[in-house]
């Protein structure tokens, strides 16, 4: 793995930090606080690789329930209308949003942590955090995605990208001191909004 690593591909070094979490949701799973070392055996990778993802393990500890509180995108969509791109979406940031509620206070704690690492000079060519959203957000728009050109397409996945998650969930709390109904109902405004206007013009 460490060859390939390397070659400095991104999925490749994506899937290597999933690999990582993974490994550790397995062993906290067992009841135990597994050190890197432990993780990195278990995820098949050398110690070292492990430390450039991870500078210590608590880092990795306080990310990896995070990780398995996703649901993956078949469970997220079964019997979701394929037309409906809106709903779609709008079940991805509810996905987000019943986590973000369940898991606040670690987010806080994993959000602080991975400005402090690139803060502190992290590698740019390493991930800081595992983006979860967008791989369910370009989930959801798949069934629809001839409603729109392939630049909107993209564009719209980085928009919507900007509402689901922890960094939203900031600004509307902290920022904008909204509540959780008022917060749910502007992101669904957005969602809708950036959705309608990215459609192709009808004919």
């Amino acid at each position: 793995m460490a060859p390939m690593e390397s070659n400095g591909r991104p999925n490749q070094k994506r899937r290597t930090r999933k690999d990582l979490l993974q490994a550790a949701a397995r062993l906290l799973k067992q009841g135990r606080k597994p050190s890197l070392e432990e993780i990195a055996e278990e995820a098949l990778v050398s110690r070292a690789t492990a430390y450039r993802y991870f500078p210590n393990v608590e880092t990795l500890l306080l990310e990896a329930p995070l990780d398995v509180a996703i649901p993956d995108a078949e469970e997220l969509f079964h019997g979701s209308p394929a037309g409906d791109a809106v709903s779609r979406v709008d079940r991805v940031d509810d996905a987000f949003h019943r986590m973000i509620l369940e898991n606040e206070g670690p987010l806080r704690l994993f959000l602080a942590n991975s400005l402090m690492t690139r803060a502190n000079g992290a590698t740019d060519d390493l991930p800081a955090r595992q983006n979860r959203r967008t791989p369910l957000i370009e989930a959801a728009l798949a069934p629809s995605r001839k409603e729109f050109r392939p630049t909107s397409l993209e564009t719209l996945t980085n928009a919507l990208a900007l509402i689901v998650g922890t960094e939203a969930m900031i600004v509307f709390k902290d920022v904008l001191q909204l509540d959780d109904a008022e917060a749910r109902k502007v992101k669904r405004w957005a969602i809708r909004a950036l959705v309608e206007a990215a459609k192709k013009p009808k004919s």
